[in-house]
């Protein structure tokens, strides 16, 4: 299996494929030891939590990753959490993320924000060839 940083960035393209926002991966191995990185993504809505974490569960399962204890904290709560070892997903409401500020718990850890790439821009026409 890919190395724990690969799976971690991996998970955050998908969960950024699928419209999650404010995606960002947190570092943490210079400040505990019990896993390596935290993944975390921020839904619009309880549906879209939902959604994000079936994209999550299918991303592990073709990078044949187990998730241990899937835990949910209960979907309406808004907070779904998946446990892959050495990478912990975090996928919260705005409310929930607001409420809990994972990024303030762990201020020690690089903070890796990922986004979409930007749309590759068209040739435009050369100007001034005078048609």
């Amino acid at each position: 299996m890919q190395d724990s940083r690969e799976m971690a960035m991996g998970l955050a393209r998908t969960l950024v494929e699928h419209k999650g926002g404010e995606v960002a991966v947190l570092d943490l191995k210079p400040c505990q030891a019990w896993t390596d990185f935290f993944v975390l993504a921020t839904a619009s809505s309880v549906t879209h939590l939902k959604g994000l974490a079936r994209a999550a569960d299918e991303w592990a399962h073709e990078a044949k990753v187990s998730i241990r204890n899937p835990l949910r904290i209960a979907d309406d709560e808004g907070w779904v959490l998946l446990d892959l070892g050495d990478v912990v997903v975090h996928l919260m409401t705005a409310e929930s993320r607001t409420f809990y500020e994972l990024e303030k718990l762990w201020f020690q850890a690089e903070v890796t924000k990922v986004e979409l790439p930007p749309p590759a821009r068209a040739a435009s026409p050369k100007a001034g060839n005078g048609a």
